[in-house]
């Protein structure tokens, strides 16, 4: 089941904007995130949730897509995400914004494959301005967002296929199909 879940856990660009999530939806993934394991145990990491439309728009201007594709605006217009879960650190509880790089990237996984479970979907987008999305969340300064997850219900075709001469770049054709290189097993494994 977890191997299902992760193939279908892809890079969702694309949403049905018809769909609308609940907060307690975003609360339940935050509560699988919270259940993570975190360095030392110290929890640094907050989430601020967004599924009102306005919030979501706002969110959504702050964010930067599929930079290996910059001749694509991505997603398409109506194909915006209808919620974000920003996770944050609190400089606080620790203020090294560099040591839970991978609890960071622990905790959106996780929230992911809760989405992918319900039939959903989402991407983490780290390109954006920290600052800027701290001031439009009205967060205090010991607030730091450090990435955003998107999340929709997925409208697009993805295909994950055998890299070819060593690119690994995603693209898509002219039926605006994604596709993702994947190096196979046996180029991965060291031994």
């Amino acid at each position: 089941m977890i191997y299902d879940l992760v193939k279908k856990n892809r890079s969702y660009r694309g949403y049905d904007h018809s769909y609308e999530f609940t907060r307690e939806q975003l609360e339940a993934y935050a509560e699988c995130a919270r259940l993570c394991p975190s360095s030392v145990n110290k929890q640094p990491l907050k989430y601020f949730l967004a599924c009102e439309k306005e919030m979501v728009d706002l969110i959504q201007q702050e964010t930067h897509w599929a930079r290996a594709l910059p001749e694509l605006t991505l997603p398409h217009p109506g194909k915006e995400p209808t919620a974000f879960i920003v996770i944050c650190q609190d400089d606080e509880l620790d203020p090294d914004l560099k040591r839970y790089q991978k609890d960071i990237g622990i905790v959106a996984q996780t929230m992911l494959l809760a989405a992918v479970e319900e039939g959903l979907g989402g991407i983490m987008i780290g390109n954006f301005s920290s600052e800027s999305v701290r001031k439009l969340l009205q967060l205090p300064e010991t607030i730091h967002p450090m990435l955003i997850v998107a999340f929709g219900k997925p409208d697009e075709k993805i295909v994950i296929t055998d890299v070819k001469e060593g690119k690994t770049n995603y693209y898509r054709d002219e039926e605006d199909i994604h596709y993702v290189p994947k190096r196979s097993l046996a180029d991965e494994l060291l031994n």
